[in-house]
């Protein structure tokens, strides 16, 4: 018999948890998240924060961010042309439990260093 159990949920489609896992689940999402955290950025800034993401794929992001309507994008009809991000209410909403993993991760550097030694290990 399939029973669902009270203590174990089931992450069918419409479940919050899985819901949220997925919008979050590219690795670029939330660190873009936390650099706008602190206010508007221009592409140019993300760009200078993040110099391991190309520009091709910081565009592809960000377009899908703000068709999920968690970050708003400004252009300033000036040459050459200015565009600028932040997040929307969604968008600092979302980020609310993205910061607190950024601060779990600053202060648990050594945890997350060992984890990265295991990691390297069973690689190679």
């Amino acid at each position: 018999m399939n029973r669902k159990s009270s203590t174990q949920p089931v992450f069918e489609r419409d479940y919050p948890v899985r819901r949220l896992l997925v919008l979050m689940s590219d690795a670029w999402t939330p660190i873009i998240f936390h650099c706008l955290s602190d206010g508007e950025k221009r592409f140019s800034e993300l760009q200078r924060q993040l110099p391991d993401i190309s520009k091709k794929v910081l565009t592809q992001v960000l377009r899908r961010l703000e068709g999920d309507g968690l970050i708003h994008r400004t252009v300033y009809a000036v040459v050459p042309p200015r565009t600028e991000y932040r997040l929307t209410e969604y968008g600092q909403k979302l980020h609310e439990p993205i910061a607190m993993l950024c601060q779990w991760a600053r202060s648990n550097e050594a945890v997350i260093e060992a984890i990265y030694a295991e990691r390297e290990k069973s690689i190679n």
